[in-house]
C-alpha cells in the first residue's frame, strides 16, 4: 500500500523548506523555524514504533514537542527495541506531549493519514495506526501479555449484536454476557482480549438478549492470534474478514487438449478447464478459416458445437480462458480440423417454448406402451429365462411408430406433454428401459423405424401441440462404459461354463442392440469387453484366477470377471473408484450405485465434454426439456457450474432466450422418506438442487464438490434459503423472485411418498414449499416404474375413488400433474413394479399396454375424443379416464390452476385453498376445495362460478362457504369466470 505524503496544508511550505534544505513538517497555522534549544528536561516520552507490517529498512521519528518546533526531516533515527518494535526516548522540557511522524528515511511516510500522531508522555506505543501506552518490550518482546482477536460471523444468524462470553485457560468466565464485540464490517464482529499467560481460551457467543451460540454445548476453543467463527467452524491463523480484496489481476491459465472432431460439416470442440486463482467464468473460442471470417464466440462451459460449416474445409480453434475480473489467458494451442461432406439433416425441430405449467404430463416407458413395428423387437439374453418369451413379449416391444400412432390417445386424455424414458444406445441383458446408456450419441435402433426416427416423433408432437419432455442420465452408463470414452476389458474365460455368456471377439462387428453378431449367429453382443489374455496395462489384481466362488448357476467365479470401481478396472479419469457405503453421506455423490450402473466421474473435464456433447444433439433436435436420472447422485456444485449452464447456453445459442427459460429440466432426487429433509442431510434433500450456489469454491471441481457438501451440512436444515415464489401475499400475485433458481426444477418426491391418501400427500406438499426455489413447477406424481407412495415396490392399488381425489388434488394444486402410463384404467394396480429378468415383464407394473390402445382415435382438441374404435373405444370409456379428460379441460381453461401461486389464509377445510395467477391483461382467481367442505374469508367481492357445476356464488362480504362435493369431487369458484366446463362424468358433478 503507498504510504501517504506529507499533510495537504503543509504543502504550500515545500519549496520554501526545501530551498533550505529542511523539508520539515510543519504543524498547521505554524511556519518553518530552525530548532531551539528546550529547557531542562522535567517530561520525556518513550515511543516505541511497530515495524512488521512496514518492513522499513530503517524508521525515523519526526516531532515537535506541543508548543515547540520541528525536528529536521527526516528527524531521530529509532532504535531496536524487541522484535518488531524500534524506540526513541525524547525529553519534551515543560511539554505534555508531542506531534509526531514516522518515516523510513527515503521519503515514505506515517504521518496518521495526514493528521500527524498526537502523543503523551511516558511509554507509548504506535502499532498500525493505534496509539497505546505500555512497554510492548517488557516481558522479552512479546508484549504485556498473551492476545487472542476474534472476529464472529452473525451473517447467517442475523444477531444485530455480538457479545463474547469467555474464560483464559485455566482462568475464570466473565459474568454473562460477556465483552460487546466492536463491529468489523457488515456481518462481522471484532473483539481483541488480553489473556495474559495462557495461550487459549474458551469461549461462547450471545446477541444479548439470551440466544446463544455455544457450539452445541460444547464451547469454542480458541488460541490466540486471530481467528475466526462463522456457522460453528473455527479457522486459526485467519486473515481478517474485513480487509478490502486486493483487486484480481491474475490471468487465468491457457486451456489445454483442445481438440476439434468434424462429423460431416459441424464441428465438435472440447477441451480441459483452465485454472485461475479466483475462478474461470468463461471461455472465449475463436475459429479461423472458410470463407465465413474469424469468429469469437463465449462459452460457458468446455464443449461447443460448431455448425452449418462449409464442405471440405479446413477450420483451426484456438481457447482463450476469462475470469470475474476481465482476466483473459493467453490463447490455447490451435486445433485444425477438416470438414466433411454436408450429411442429409432431418427436418429441425424447434420446442415449442411455452411455460410449461400449462402442459400436464404422461410418463411413458416407450418400449412397453405401444408396438407400431415389429421388427425392431427384441427380447435379449435373458428373453427365455424371464418368462417374457412364454408370453411372446419382447423386453423391446413399444417403439416410437407407435408412440406417435398413440399420440392422439394421450391428446384425448388431455395431456400435452409426454415424458419419455431415455432414448440413447442402451447395453446390457435387460435394457429395455433405457437407464443403461452405452453410446449417448446414438438413438437406440430398437425404438426406430423407417419414418419414425426419434425426430419425426418429435416433430409429430410438435404438430400436434404436445412437447417431449426427454429422460436423460448424467451419473452413470452401463456394460460398462461408454462408447467413445472409455469401456473397460474384463475377465471372459470361454470355457464349457460361460461359452453361453461370453462371445466371440468379432473385430468386424459392432454393437447396435438390433443386429445379430454374425460369428456366433445368435448374440447381439461382441467379444469387445472381455478377454482371456490380461490387457496391457492391466491394474485389477489376480487377472483370471478364481475367486473361490461360485456364480447362482454353480460356475466358478474370476478375478476380474466382473466389473468393480475399486478392482483397478477402471479409469478414475473416466469413473468413481468406490461404491455407495452411506446412502445419506457424502458417498452417494462420488460412488457406485450398482455393478451395472458404471459412475461417470463428473467432475472430470473429459466426462463433462462428452455428456454435454451428447445432450447437445438432443437440444438440437428441439426436445422440450429433460427429466434427469439419479439427479442426487451429482454434487450440486457440478450441476450449477457445468450440466445446467451448458443446457441454458445451448438452448439459446438455438432456440433465443425465450425457449432457453421455458426449456423444463426436472431432477430425480431420491428422497424416500417422509420428512422435509432426507433425514436430516440438505445435500439429499429435493428441494436443495432448486438453489443456486451461496459462496464460491475451489477451481477443482472434486474440491469443490467436498467443500460444498461440508459446507452446506454444518450449516444445517435451519440456515437453507427460503422463498414465497409459491404463495399468494394475502389475494395477491406477485412476480416470483428466480434471481437464485440453478436451472432444475424438482419431482415432489415428498408427495409421491405421502399419496397414501391425497389429504396426507397435500399437507406434506405445503410443509415443504417455502424451501423450494418455486414449487409451482414441481413434477407431481402418485407412483412411477420405480416406486409407488411410501417407497412401496407396487402399482398404487389405493382404489378408483382414491385415484380419483389425488387427481383432483394434484390437478388443481401448485405443481404439474403428471400420469404414468395406464394409471388411468389402474392399470397393474398392486403388481410389482420391476423383478428384473427373474420374472415375466407381463407380470409386472411395466407390463405392455399396447393391447388397450388397439384400435383407432380421432382428436381435434385436448381432452376429448371425437370418435374411436377397438379396444381404445373401451379404454376411453373408464371412469378415471372420463375424469382425467374433464380435470384436464378446466385446468386449461383456467390459469391460476396453471401457473397460480396459492394460499390458505382465511380458509377452513380439509383440502381447500386459492390460487391467482396475474400477467398482464390475465388476472385469474379460484378457490378451490376437494372432497370436503370449505369456508374462504377475506376475499375479494364479486361473481364466483363453479367451473364444475356452473353454480353462481355472488361475494359482498368477503365471505364464500362452500358445501363438501364428496370423495374425489371438487369445487373451483372463478373470480368473474367462464363457469361449467365440460359435462358431469362419474366423479366431478
Amino acid at each position: 500500500m503507498r504510504r501517504r505524503p506529507p499533510p495537504p496544508l503543509l504543502r504550500p511550505l515545500l519549496a520554501f523548506v526545501t530551498a533550505l534544505g529542511l523539508f520539515g513538517l510543519v504543524p498547521p497555522g505554524d511556519d518553518p523555524a530552525p530548532m531551539t534549544p528546550t529547557a531542562a528536561a522535567s517530561n520525556s516520552a518513550t515511543v516505541f514504533y511497530y515495524t512488521k507490517t512496514k518492513n522499513w529498512p530503517a524508521t525515523y521519528l519526526h516531532y515537535a514537542p506541543d508548543g515547540g518546533s520541528w525536528t529536521t526531516v527526516p528527524g531521530v533515527r529509532m532504535e531496536t527495541a524487541c522484535t518488531d518494535w524500534v524506540r526513541t526516548t525524547v525529553d519534551l522540557g515543560s511539554a505534555t506531549g508531542l506531534q509526531a511522524t514516522f518515516n523510513n528515511g527515503s521519503g515514505t511516510w506515517d504521518n496518521n493519514g495526514g493528521s500527524n500522531y498526537a502523543l503523551g508522555t511516558g511509554d507509548i506505543t504506535v502499532k498500525d495506526g493505534v496509539i497505546a501506552h505500555s512497554d510492548p518490550c517488557a516481558d522479552g518482546g512479546t508484549g504485556s501479555g498473551n492476545r487472542a482477536t476474534v472476529y464472529y460471523s452473525t451473517a447467517t444468524s442475523g444477531w444485530t449484536t455480538a457479545n463474547i462470553h469467555y474464560a483464559p485457560a485455566g482462568g475464570s468466565w466473565t459474568t454473562v454476557p460477556g465483552l460487546g464485540m466492536e463491529a468489523a464490517c457488515t456481518g462481522w464482529w471484532k473483539k481483541t482480549l488480553d489473556i495474559g499467560t495462557a495461550t487459549s481460551l474458551k469461549a461462547a457467543f450471545n446477541n444479548g438478549n439470551g440466544v446463544w451460540d455455544n457450539n452445541n454445548s460444547a464451547d469454542y476453543t480458541i488460541p490466540t492470534g486471530a481467528t475466526t467463527v462463522q456457522n460453528q467452524k473455527v479457522t486459526t491463523g485467519a486473515s481478517d474478514p474485513c480487509a478490502a480484496e486486493e483487486p484480481d489481476t491474475e490471468a487465468p491459465t491457457a486451456p489445454t487438449k483442445v481438440t476439434a472432431n468434424a462429423t460431416g460439416t459441424s464441428v465438435v470442440v472440447s477441451w480441459d478447464p483452465a485454472t485461475d486463482n479466483r475462478a474461470v467464468t468463461k471461455y472465449q473460442v475463436t475459429r479461423t478459416g472458410g470463407t465465413q471470417g474469424t469468429l469469437v464466440t463465449d462459452v460457458g462451459s468446455t464443449v461447443w458445437s460448431d455448425t452449418g460449416l462449409a464442405e471440405k474445409t479446413s477450420y483451426t480453434y484456438t481457447v482463450k480462458a476469462v475470469d470475474a475480473a476481465g482476466n483473459t489467458s493467453l490463447a490455447s494451442a490451435e486445433a485444425t480440423v477438416t470438414t466433411g461432406e454436408k450429411a442429409p439433416e432431418p427436418a429441425a425441430g424447434t420446442p415449442l417454448g411455452t411455460d410449461p405449467r400449462k402442459d400436464p404430463v404422461y410418463f411413458v416407458l416407450t418400449a412397453r406402451f405401444y408396438d407400431g413395428d415389429s421388427s425392431n423387437n427384441r427380447g435379449g439374453s435373458q428373453h427365455v429365462k424371464s418368462g417374457n418369451a412364454a408370453n411372446d413379449d419382447p423386453m423391446f416391444r413399444g417403439d416410437f411408430k407407435g408412440l406417435v400412432d398413440k399420440l392422439d390417445y394421450i391428446k384425448a386424455l388431455g395431456f400435452s406433454a409426454v415424458w419419455i424414458t431415455p432414448v440413447v444406445l442402451n447395453r446390457s441383458d435387460y435394457d429395455y428401459h433405457g437407464y443403461h446408456g452405452y453410446d449417448f450419441y446414438k438413438v437406440d435402433p430398437r425404438l426406430e423405424s423407417a419414418g419414425a426416427s426419434y425426430q419425426d416423433l418429435i416433430n409429430a408432437a410438435h404438430a400436434k401441440g404436445m412437447k417431449i419432455y426427454q429422460d436423460v442420465v448424467y451419473n452413470h452408463s452401463s456394460r460398462w462404459g461408454a462408447k467413445g470414452l472409455f469401456t473397460p476389458t474384463v475377465y471372459g474365460v470361454r470355457d464349457s461354463q460361460w461359452s453361453w455368456y461370453y462371445d466371440e471377439k468379432n473385430d468386424g462387428f459392432e454393437y447396435d442392440g438390433l443386429t445379430v453378431e454374425p460369428k456366433s449367429g445368435k448374440s447381439y453382443y461382441n467379444g469387445d469387453l472381455w478377454s482371456t489374455a490380461e490387457p496391457s496395462g492391466n491394474t485389477c489384481v489376480n487377472w483370471g484366477k478364481p475367486t473361490g466362488g461360485r456364480s447362482a448357476e454353480g460356475y466358478t467365479l474370476y478375478n476380474c470377471q466382473w466389473p468393480s470401481p475399486t478392482s483397478g478396472m477402471f479409469s478414475k479419469a473416466y469413473y468413481h473408484q468406490c461404491w455407495i457405503g452411506n446412502w445419506e453421506g457424502e458417498d452417494s455423490r462420488s460412488c457406485w450405485l450398482h455393478e451395472d450402473l458404471a459412475d461417470f466421474n463428473t467432475e472430470s473435464a473429459p466426462v463433462q465434454n462428452y455428456l454435454i456433447g451428447a445432450y447437445d444433439k438432443y437440444i438440437d433436435m428441439g426436445v422440450d426439456g429433460f427429466r434427469v436420472d439419479t439427479a442426487v447422485h451429482i454434487p450440486r456444485v457440478t450441476w450449477n457450474r457445468r450440466f445446467l449452464p451448458a443446457i441454458q447456453e445451448r438452448v439459446t445459442q438455438k432456440f433465443g432466450a425465450e425457449a432457453a427459460r421455458n426449456f423444463f429440466v426436472f431432477g430425480e432426487v431420491g428422497a424416500f422418506v417422509n420428512d422435509k429433509w432426507n433425514r436430516g442431510s440438505v445435500n439429499h434433500s429435493a428441494q436443495f438442487f432448486t438453489w443456486k450456489e451461496r459462496k464460491e469454491y475451489s477451481a477443482d471441481d472434486t474440491t469443490a464438490a467436498i467443500e460444498q457438501y461440508d459446507y452446506e451440512e454444518q450449516l444445517g436444515t435451519g440456515n437453507q434459503p427460503t422463498s414465497a415464489n409459491a404463495f399468494l401475499s394475502g389475494n395477491n400475485y406477485h412476480t416470483p423472485d428466480h434471481s437464485q433458481f440453478s436451472g432444475m426444477n424438482i419431482i415432489d418426491m415428498r408427495m409421491h411418498m405421502n399419496f397414501s391418501d391425497a389429504q396426507n400427500a397435500y399437507n406434506n406438499g405445503k410443509d415443504s414449499d417455502d424451501s423450494v426455489n418455486d414449487a409451482t413447477y414441481n413434477v407431481v406424481y402418485v407412483d412411477s416404474h420405480d416406486y409407488g407412495p411410501n417407497k412401496s415396490s407396487t402399482r398404487y392399488s389405493g382404489g378408483t375413488d382414491a385415484w380419483a381425489e389425488n387427481m383432483s388434488l394434484m390437478w388443481t394444486f401448485r405443481g404439474i400433474p403428471t400420469l404414468y402410463y395406464g394409471s388411468e384404467i389402474e392399470f397393474q394396480k398392486g403388481k410389482q413394479i420391476d423383478c428384473g429378468p427373474t420374472c415375466p415383464l407381463a407380470t409386472t407394473g411395466r407390463a405392455y399396454y399396447g393391447d388397450h390402445l388397439a384400435g383407432s382415435v380421432t382428436v381435434s382438441e385436448f381432452g376429448k375424443a371425437d370418435s374411436a374404435s377397438g379396444a381404445v373405444a373401451t379404454t376411453l370409456e373408464q371412469p378415471l379416464v372420463k375424469h382425467l379428460q374433464r380435470l384436464n379441460r378446466i385446468r386449461r381453461a383456467i390459469p391460476a390452476l396453471q401457473s397460480g401461486q396459492y394460499s390458505t389464509e382465511g380458509i377452513t377445510g380439509s383440502m381447500a385453498f386459492k390460487r391467482r395467477y396475474t400477467s398482464g391483461s390475465t388476472d385469474s382467481f379460484a378457490l378451490v376445495t376437494v372432497t370436503g367442505d370449505a369456508t374462504y374469508t377475506g376475499i375479494p367481492n364479486g361473481t364466483y362460478r363453479d367451473a364444475v357445476t356452473g353454480d353462481v356464488k355472488t361475494v359482498s362480504n368477503g365471505t364464500l362457504t362452500v358445501p363438501a362435493p364428496g370423495k374425489g369431487n371438487l369445487r373451483v369458484y372463478v373470480l368473474d369466470g367462464p363457469g361449467k366446463i365440460g359435462s358431469d362424468g362419474p366423479y366431478l358433478k
